[in-house]
């Protein structure tokens, strides 16, 4: 289990939503390279860049600032925001993304979704985002009836094995995870998760840690990280002894 320090792009800042709220947004660094390079020379091993602008838009606007970072730092990157069609996919790539997370289009165009999986098996990322115990889509907008279990079971059965799922109820809170609710998760996905949504201590990767999910393959944080809750060396020193 790794860190993956976030890094949301809106209107060419790094920023974090509160509870995936776009009215309440806090401007951390005014360069998502600067973010970018401040995370990878404090040891991170990957990092997690979502364009919040294509999440809301439907198609990618923050590809230069991802082949800025994947031009000049040598940590790998996965991408999210706005892929809803195999173009902008292949545009994520070819700026240098390592992994890409598809949300609202893997729900709705059953073709988008498989030619993904069937191009780029071990690069996609499936994203969960749950809101009050349902799914939520186009940059967590829009609440729909889906279960999150009944979606990681249907995306499964077309092949996906990895996925990012995030409490959006939790995230930016600093809260802590709700360690059950990641339990259950990591019960029903065959492949590999990331979790995100809530991260504020490194009681939390503790907690996470306990789980003792193999499938758990990392932990998204942001705004702990940017206020100085822990670093990125005390997180990984934890998770390595671990």
């Amino acid at each position: 289990m790794i860190l993956l320090p976030a890094i949301d792009i809106r209107g060419g800042n790094a920023v974090r939503l509160r509870q995936g709220d776009f009215d309440q947004e806090t401007v951390y660094n005014e360069d998502p390279l600067e973010a970018a390079r401040a995370w990878a020379e404090a040891g991170a091993r990957f990092l997690h860049v979502i364009d919040l602008d294509g999440a809301r838009e439907g198609k990618p606007q923050n590809l230069a600032h991802l082949e800025r970072i994947t031009s000049e730092l040598t940590v790998p990157v996965q991408y999210g925001g706005g892929l809803r069609d195999v173009a902008a996919v292949r545009a994520a790539l070819a700026a240098g993304a390592d992994r890409v997370i598809l949300g609202t289009a893997a729900y709705t165009d059953v073709e988008f979704l498989d030619a993904c999986v069937a191009s780029w098996p071990s690069r996609v990322l499936v994203a969960i985002d749950v809101r009050a115990g349902r799914v939520s889509v186009a940059g967590w907008t829009k609440a729909t009836q889906m279960r999150p279990d009944d979606v990681i079971d249907r995306m499964q059965r077309r092949g996906v094995r990895q996925f990012v799922y995030t409490n959006v109820d939790r995230d930016g809170m600093l809260e802590g995870p709700d360690l059950e609710e990641v339990k259950r998760i990591g019960a029903i996905i065959r492949g590999r998760f990331l979790y995100s949504g809530g991260i504020g201590s490194l009681e939390d990767f503790r907690g996470l840690g306990s789980l003792r999910l193999v499938n758990l393959a990392g932990v998204v944080s942001g705004k702990a990280l940017y206020e100085g809750r822990f670093t990125i060396g005390e997180v990984h020193e934890l998770l390595d002894a671990a």
